[in-house]
């Protein structure tokens, strides 16, 4: 049997390239080894978000246990009273789109050739006239002394734990890092952050920084920054962590959560499609995230911005363009999101990255808490930024933290992508009082 798409892997990119090949009229056939929905759906975005939001009811005094909030957690990834998680959610959206699912592993041995072997068994050989790679990333694990021995946590434990630890480690200060410290200190677990960077969230504006630290701090996490970890010794229940420094830091679970990076495609055989990949077998996908002749990839496999927000859409850009739809990928203005307590978001450059590519760009800010939204809600803090090209007039990045961070920053987001002047956002009318309103009284003061 020959199909349109055969689409390797069920994750956010495979989930959007199947489902919607299938709208397009396509035979499409989904393989996968593990869950459709992908880590996104029950490691990482589902399950933090939502721990995070018990974790913040209990801050603000609701007597919400662990217990509730992990038993929460596990109705959101499906895991109730079950050791895994089931994903018959994500399963039957795709069955009745007509996408037929096929379990095991995939290995292409050919040009439109998958060959998918399940438990050892028979394999099975798929042929089809595109492939659209979408196997994801896995977590990078540095390589460091005794961190094997000694065991440790990535995201996946991490956001599925149903034993609440007495005390953790978390190498790492970026999103993943910084939004596990807030769910367990919340819950009273001791929790030490190591970043080598001299801030949490290196990534982002200095000031979202700031206020992250500020806030992290306050509730009692223990800041570590500026140094790196080089050896890990376990004693009983005890992971003792060496610094850079020589100073020692101890919990008795360890988080590991310093990044991720894209599968390597020579363990599935890519290259038997025509496909060249570099050194780290990643591809080079062109703006319709095409790779080869018949091959297409998207989300974290692509090699680049590591989103599920991305997944999905460069997901759609190859189901289209591997349908016979002319379709570019546009990646010019890309929101970046932390749901910390406060939220953290982002979108284009911050006025040195934007001079370091020769442009002109001035920056205006606006502390959050002293604005008319900021004195409604107790305990507030934040900021809202905006970096502006002297010359064009528009917008070039956007920056907030505060509450609501993350929905405020797509106003940006769409000032960017469509270079909406400065001038015709700050003569929008926006309602009172929001914080996106914030942003728009930033801009007239210009």
């Amino acid at each position: 049997m020959s199909y349109d798409l055969i689409v390797i892997g069920g994750g956010a990119s495979g989930e959007a390239a199947s489902s919607l090949g299938a709208e397009l009229g396509g035979k499409v056939v989904l393989v996968e080894q593990d869950l459709v929905g992908g880590e996104c759906g029950f490691w990482a975005c589902i399950p933090s978000k939502s721990l995070l939001d018990s974790a913040g009811r209990r801050a603000i005094g609701a007597e919400y246990s662990w217990e509730r909030a992990s038993a929460r957690r596990d109705w959101n990834i499906s895991r109730e009273d079950i050791d895994y998680p089931s994903d018959a959610s994500h399963v039957k959206p795709l069955a009745d789109a007509g996408v037929e699912i096929v379990r095991g592993v995939a290995r292409v041995i050919g040009k439109g050739k998958v060959e998918v072997r399940f438990n050892g068994g028979e394999p099975k050989v798929l042929e089809g006239r595109n492939l659209i790679i979408c196997t994801g990333s896995k977590p990078s694990i540095p390589p460091m002394e005794g961190l094997e021995e000694a065991g440790y946590w990535t995201s996946r434990q991490a956001t599925s734990t149903r034993d609440l630890p007495s005390s953790l480690v978390i190498l790492g200060g970026g999103p993943i890092g910084v939004e596990m410290a807030q769910v367990f200190v919340r819950f009273g677990t001791r929790v030490v952050v190591v970043e080598h960077n001299d801030r949490l969230l290196s990534r982002d504006h200095p000031r979202s920084s700031e206020v992250l630290e500020s806030r992290l701090t306050e509730e009692g996490v223990e800041m570590r920054l500026g140094v790196r970890a080089e050896k890990v010794e376990r004693k009983g229940t005890v992971r003792t962590v060496t610094l850079s420094d020589g100073s020692t830091v101890e919990g008795a679970e360890l988080i590991v959560a310093v990044g991720r990076r894209p599968r390597d495609l020579t363990e599935i055989g890519l290259e038997e499609a025509g496909v060249k990949l570099d050194d780290r077998g990643v591809p080079a996908p062109d703006d319709r995230m095409k790779i080869g002749d018949g091959v297409f990839v998207a989300g974290d496999a692509a090699g680049g911005l590591q989103f599920t927000h991305i997944a999905d859409y460069e997901g759609r850009v190859a189901a289209r363009n591997a349908m016979g739809i002319e379709y570019r990928a546009d990646l010019s203005a890309v929101p970046r999101t932390t749901f910390t307590d406060p939220e953290t978001a982002a979108v284009g450059m911050t006025v040195d990255e934007a001079k370091q590519k020769g442009i002109d760009a001035f920056e205006v800010t606006q502390d959050f808490a002293s604005t008319a939204r900021g004195y409604t809600i107790e305990g507030s803090v934040g900021h809202v930024t905006a970096v502006i090209d002297r010359e064009r007039k528009v917008l070039v990045g956007a920056f907030a933290a505060g509450p609501g961070a993350s929905e405020i920053i797509h106003e940006g987001v769409l000032a960017l992508k469509l270079k909406i002047p400065v001038e015709a956002l700050a003569d929008t009318i926006h309602a009172f009082p929001t914080a996106a309103r914030v942003f728009a009284n930033l801009l007239s003061n210009a």
